[in-house]
């Protein structure tokens, strides 16, 4: 595709091309290939196998580290009630983090070349080929990286009992999201919740990019006031 005056060549690593779309890089970032294939990412082969990922290596690495952190509370005395209903509060917390990170930093507009290049690592190479199995789910050392804040900051604002769980409820949200998103593409819900959740998904990749953020859940959208329109409404 032409933008700019610059091509995307998508037969070579894409990774350093799409920063110099500049401001044309977010109309091209949303015109999804709807192809399975996977497309190579970076020359060197060490760093296009760091890009790749199965959704099976998401439970099997995280739901240890859910259940130490339970234990971590479990052992300083916390009960079984008041384990379910930190764990509980955990995973909705993880509910709004999703809502936010998708909305306002996976959906960021950017212009520059770097900016561009990060952005298409971080999210735009999902809505540029949205069926690429091996980039669904996020790579666990860059999800590691990503939860040492995120635990000092539960640490400092929550009772040191209730802070192991509310953090493995946390990760415990996340197992979810990112199972339930692998889920939504490339499985094949007939009725039910999971139908209509991939129904709204499909929506936010194929027909209004800026609207729809939830994956698990549509209720932040109701709350934030970014449900997409009904078929036959008018795309604001």
């Amino acid at each position: 595709m032409v933008a700019q005056g610059f091509t995307v060549d998508l037969n070579k690593p894409l990774v350093f091309q799409v920063g110099h779309l500049g401001e044309a890089y977010d109309e091209w970032v949303h015109q999804p290939i709807v192809g399975k294939e996977s497309p190579r990412f970076f020359a060197n082969d060490f760093m296009e196998f760091l890009t790749r990922n199965t959704w099976w290596v998401i439970p099997l690495v995280w739901l240890p580290v859910v259940c130490w952190f339970v234990k971590i509370s479990v052992n300083m005395g916390l009960s079984s009630p008041q384990l379910a209903a930190t764990m509980a509060a955990g995973i909705f917390m993880w509910t709004l983090i999703e809502y936010t990170l998708h909305r306002f930093l996976f959906h960021i507009k950017t212009t520059g070349y770097w900016g561009n290049t990060i952005h298409y690592l971080l999210h735009g190479c999902h809505h540029k080929h949205p069926m690429d199995g091996y980039r669904l789910v996020f790579p666990p050392a860059a999800t590691a990286i990503l939860l040492v804040p995120f635990w000092n900051l539960i640490k400092l604002l929550t009772p040191q009992i209730y802070a192991p769980a509310l953090f493995g409820g946390g990760l415990l949200g996340y197992v979810i999201y990112d199972c339930t998103h692998y889920y939504l593409h490339h499985g094949k819900p007939l009725k039910g919740v999971s139908n209509k959740l991939k129904r709204y998904h499909m929506n936010h990749h194929f027909r209004i990019h800026d609207k729809g953020y939830g994956i698990t859940s549509t209720f932040w959208d109701r709350v934030f006031g970014t449900l997409p329109p009904k078929s036959g409404e008018k795309l604001r």
